[in-house]
C-alpha cells in the first residue's frame, strides 16, 4: 500500500512539472493568453485517462501533454490547438464522445479532435488498411482547419520518441508510415525541424546498425567540423560586423538520415558525402530596408571574400517555395579548397523554415489569436485545394490512394509562364501533360501538345523552370492509358485514372450483358463459380477483367467456353477434399494433405520475429525487387494469399506495405551460417581496357570462389559497364567482393543492385 502511493505521488510530481513546463511556453509564446481552457482540457483528460499507462510504464496522460508540447513549442499552435492536443485520445480512448467535447469545450475543439481520432470502416473496402482510412479523414478534416494535420504529426514525433517499448515488428510498421507519409507531410507544411527528426526516428528503427554507425562517425569528425566552420566565417564575421548588420552564423550539420539517403542514392561512403557541413546566417532586419535586398548585400559580402561556384546559386526569396520557405542559397569556395552552402536568411524566413506556415500566424498583421484561420496561405491554400480535388475522385485502394496523395509531397518546384506572362508553380519533372491539367480538366483531356518557347512539343515533354508554355487541344483528342506514364503530378494522374475508369465501368456494363445473354442461350447460371471458370480458362485475374475484356471484344464468347464451362467435375471434387482436410485440421486432427492440394498457411506469431535460417527459409518467398541476403534489415510481410514475403527493409515495395498494410509486417532475423547461397547482381563501370573482365572474374572465380551465374556487358565511347550475377552468402560476401574489385585501376563504380 505505502509502495502504490508513493507511486502515485511520484506520478503526480511529473505530470504537474510536465504540464507547467507547456504552460511556461505557452505563455512566453506570441498568442494571447488563455490559460483558463487549457487547464479545463488538461483536467478532463487527466480524469479520463486516469490509472491508465503507457507500454513504457508512464502514466498515460504524460503523452497528450507532450503531444500539446510539440504543438505549442515546436509548430506554434495557441489555446485552441493545445487544449485539442491535450483531449486527443480522450474520444479513441475513453467512454466519451465528440458531442461530449463539444458541449463542454465548443464545436471547434471538438472537430479537430474528431480529425485527429483514428477511425475503423472502409472508404477503401474491408480490405483497405486502417492507416490509410485514418489518413483519409485526416486530409478531410485538415482542408477545414489545418490544425488536424499538426496535431496528428505532433502525435506521431511523441510515438516515434517513444517508440522503443514497442514490439519489433510494430517498431517497422509505425517507423515505415512515417517515413512514407508523416515526414514528407511535414516537410511539405515547412516543419523543417520536425521533418527532420521523424527521418532520423525511423532511420534509427528500421536501421539501428547504419544509424549507431553515421552517429559514431559524425562524433568523429565534429572538433574538426567545428575548425573548417571557425575559420570559414571569421572574415565573413568581420565584414558583417564593418558593416553594421545584426546576425547569428550557425553551423549546420546533416542529419544522419539525409547523410544515409545520400550514400545510397550516390553509392559513396561517408567520407565521401562532401556537404555534412553547411553555414547559415541569420539576420535581424533592419527598420526600413527590404529583406530580399539585405539577403543580398550579405551575399556580397561573403562572395567578395570566397569565390561562388557559378552554378549553385538558388533564389528561394523571390521565388518562395510551396511550403513557405525563402531563403538565398549560395556555394563558396573556402581558402581550403572545399565547397561550402551558405544559406543566408532573416530572422523571420528562418522561422517559417523550421516552424512552416504555424510561423506564419507570428508575422500576420492583426489579431493573432485565431491561428487557425491566419495560418492559412497562397501556398497551403493552394496545396489544400489540389488534395480536395484527389479526395472527391478517391482511388479504387489504399495503396493508390497513398501514392497519389504522396506524388507531390517531395517535389522540388520549376516556375513555368503561361503565354500571358502568369508564373504558375509546378512539380519538378512535370510535363506538358501536367500542366494542361494544373490549369483545368478540359485542357488536359483535350491536350494534343503545347508551344513550349514557340516551339512544338508533344504531351510528353518535359518543362524546365522559365518555359513559357502554350497548350493545343482538340475536340477529337480522348485519354489513353499511356498518359499515366507521361504524368507525375497527383492531379493530372488522379483525372487521367478517373476518366479511364469510367470508361472501364462502360465497357464492363457492356461485357455484362454480353455474358449474361451467352449464359442464357447455353442455359447456363450466371453464378460466380462459372464466372471464375471463365477467369480461369482465360487467364484473368477477376470479374471485372473478364467483363471488361468481353465489353471491348478483347474476348469473344463461342464453344470453347462452353467446354471449359463443363469440364470442371474433377476440379470440383478435388476443392472439396482440399476443404475436408483444412476443416480436420481446423478440428485439431493433423493429417498431411494429398499432394495436389496447397499446404494450409502457417501459423505465425506476430509478437515474436521471423527466424530465417537453414531449415525454415523455404516457407518463405524472397521478394524478387530487392532480393534480400542474410545480413541485410528485412522483414516479412502476410499477403492476401496468406504467403510470407521477405523484403529488404528499403525496398521500394516495402516501404509502401508499412504504410499501407501495417498490420500484416512481420518482424525478420537471420540466423544463417554460410551454408546457403542467394543470388545478387553487381553493377560494376569502369574504363574499357585489355584484361579489364579477365582480372574480374579471376577474382571472383579463383581468389574469392564465388560461383557466377551470368555476366552482360556492354561497351561504348571508352567505358564499359557490367552486371554480374552471382550466388553469395551474406553481405559480407558483397563487401569483400566489392572492396577487391574495387582494387583494380581501371574500376570506377561497383553496386550492389
Amino acid at each position: 500500500m505505502e509502495d502504490t502511493n508513493l507511486r502515485e505521488k511520484e506520478d503526480e510530481r511529473i505530470v504537474g512539472e510536465a504540464y507547467q513546463h507547456l504552460i511556461d511556453t505557452y505563455l512566453a509564446s506570441h498568442h494571447r493568453k488563455h490559460t483558463e481552457i487549457i487547464d479545463k482540457a488538461f483536467n478532463f483528460a487527466k480524469e479520463a485517462h486516469k490509472g491508465v499507462r503507457r507500454l513504457s510504464g508512464e502514466p498515460y496522460i504524460m503523452h497528450p501533454i507532450a503531444v500539446a508540447q510539440i504543438a505549442c513549442e515546436d509548430i506554434g499552435l495557441g489555446s485552441t490547438g493545445i487544449c485539442a492536443a491535450l483531449l486527443h485520445d480522450v474520444v479513441e480512448d475513453t467512454d466519451y464522445t465528440v458531442e461530449d467535447i463539444a458541449n463542454i469545450f465548443g464545436e471547434k475543439i471538438a472537430q479537430i479532435v474528431d480529425g485527429v481520432t483514428k477511425i475503423s470502416g472502409g472508404i477503401f473496402g474491408d480490405k483497405a488498411s486502417v492507416q490509410a482510412e485514418s489518413f483519409k479523414k485526416l486530409l478531410l478534416t485538415m482542408s477545414e482547419d489545418i490544425r488536424v494535420i499538426l496535431i496528428k504529426i505532433s502525435d506521431r514525433l511523441h510515438n516515434m520518441r517513444t517508440l522503443g517499448s514497442q514490439l519489433p515488428g510494430k517498431q517497422y510498421k509505425i517507423a515505415g508510415e512515417t517515413l512514407y507519409i508523416y515526414a514528407p507531410l511535414a516537410h511539405r507544411l515547412g516543419l523543417n525541424k520536425v521533418k527532420e527528426e521523424l527521418e532520423d526516428l525511423s532511420f534509427k528503427y528500421e536501421h539501428p546498425e547504419e544509424y549507431r554507425s553515421i552517429q559514431e562517425q559524425l562524433e568523429g569528425i565534429s572538433e574538426h567540423l567545428t575548425t573548417i566552420f571557425d575559420q570559414f566565417t571569421a572574415p565573413i564575421r568581420q565584414e558583417l560586423d564593418k558593416a553594421g548588420i545584426r546576425y547569428e552564423i550557425k553551423a549546420r550539420i546533416k542529419k544522419p538520415y539525409s547523410i544515409w539517403s545520400k550514400m545510397q542514392t550516390k553509392n559513396v561512403t561517408f567520407k565521401e558525402v562532401y556537404d555534412i557541413l553547411a553555414v547559415r546566417i541569420i539576420f535581424e532586419a533592419t527598420e526600413g530596408m527590404n529583406e530580399t535586398d539585405e539577403c543580398f548585400k550579405i551575399y556580397n559580402i561573403a562572395s567578395s571574400i570566397y569565390k561562388p561556384h557559378p552554378d549553385r546559386l538558388r533564389d528561394w526569396v523571390h521565388n518562395k517555395k510551396a511550403n513557405g520557405y525563402q531563403a538565398l542559397h549560395s556555394t563558396l569556395m573556402s581558402k581550403a579548397g572545399n565547397w561550402v552552402e551558405v544559406q543566408i536568411r532573416s530572422r523571420r524566413m528562418d522561422d517559417i523554415a523550421e516552424h512552416g506556415f504555424a510561423a506564419h500566424w507570428k508575422y500576420k498583421d492583426g489579431d493573432s489569436t485565431s491561428e487557425g484561420q491566419e495560418g492559412s496561405d497562397d501556398g497551403l491554400d493552394k496545396w489544400l485545394h489540389q488534395i480536395k480535388e484527389i479526395l472527391d475522385d478517391p482511388q479504387p485502394n489504399a495503396i493508390d490512394f497513398l501514392d497519389t496523395i504522396k506524388l507531390n509531397l517531395f517535389a522540388n518546384e520549376i516556375f513555368v509562364v503561361t503565354p500571358k506572362g502568369e508564373f504558375k508553380t509546378m512539380p519538378s519533372g512535370c510535363t506538358v501533360l501536367d500542366f494542361a491539367f494544373s490549369i483545368h480538366t478540359f485542357l488536359g483531356t483535350h491536350c494534343i501538345g503545347a508551344k513550349v518557347n514557340h516551339k512544338l512539343v508533344g504531351i510528353s515533354h518535359v518543362l524546365q523552370s522559365g518555359d513559357q508554355v502554350e497548350i493545343l487541344t482538340s475536340k477529337n483528342q480522348k485519354v489513353d492509358k499511356k498518359w499515366i506514364d507521361f504524368t507525375t503530378t497527383a492531379k493530372a494522374m488522379g483525372k487521367i485514372q478517373a476518366i479511364l475508369r469510367r470508361e472501364e465501368r462502360e465497357k464492363q456494363k457492356e461485357g455484362e450483358e454480353i455474358l449474361n445473354e451467352f449464359f442464357q442461350k447455353n442455359e447456363k447460371e450466371p453464378n460466380s463459380v462459372n464466372i471464375a471458370k471463365l477467369c480461369s480458362f482465360h487467364a484473368l485475374a477477376t470479374r471485372e477483367e473478364l467483363l471488361s475484356a468481353i465489353g471491348s471484344q478483347t474476348i469473344t464468347l463461342g464453344e470453347a467456353d462452353l467446354k471449359a464451362l463443363n469440364e470442371e467435375a474433377q476440379k470440383r471434387t478435388k476443392l472439396k477434399k482440399y476443404l475436408n482436410i483444412f476443416k480436420r485440421r481446423k478440428n485439431g486432427t493433423n493429417q498431411t494433405p494429398p499432394a495436389d492440394t496447397e499446404q494450409v498457411p502457417l501459423q505465425i506469431d506476430k509478437k515474436k520475429p521471423l527466424i530465417l535460417n537453414e531449415e525454415t527459409i523455404n516457407r518463405y518467398i524472397m521478394c524478387d525487387t530487392c532480393h534480400p541476403i542474410p545480413g541485410d534489415d528485412v522483414l516479412g510481410h502476410i499477403d492476401e494469399k496468406q504467403h510470407i514475403i521477405i523484403h529488404k527493409r528499403q525496398c521500394d515495395i516495402a516501404k509502401r506495405l508499412k504504410a499501407s498494410d501495417g498490420n500484416q509486417i512481420l518482424a525478420a532475423k537471420w540466423d544463417t551460417h554460410g551454408k546457403l547461397s542467394f543470388p545478387a547482381t553487381l553493377h560494376i563501370v569502369g574504363f574499357d581496357r585489355v584484361g579489364v573482365l579477365y582480372q574480374i572474374t579471376g577474382i571472383l572465380s579463383q581468389q574469392l570462389n564465388v560461383n557466377i551465374h551470368s555476366v552482360h556487358i556492354e561497351t561504348n565511347d571508352g567505358l564499359f559497364t557490367a552486371d554480374i550475377n552471382l550466388g553469395v552468402h551474406d553481405v559480407r560476401d558483397i563487401q569483400a567482393i566489392c572492396h577487391d574489385l574495387k582494387k583494380i585501376e581501371e574500376i570506377e563504380e561497383v553496386k550492389r543492385f
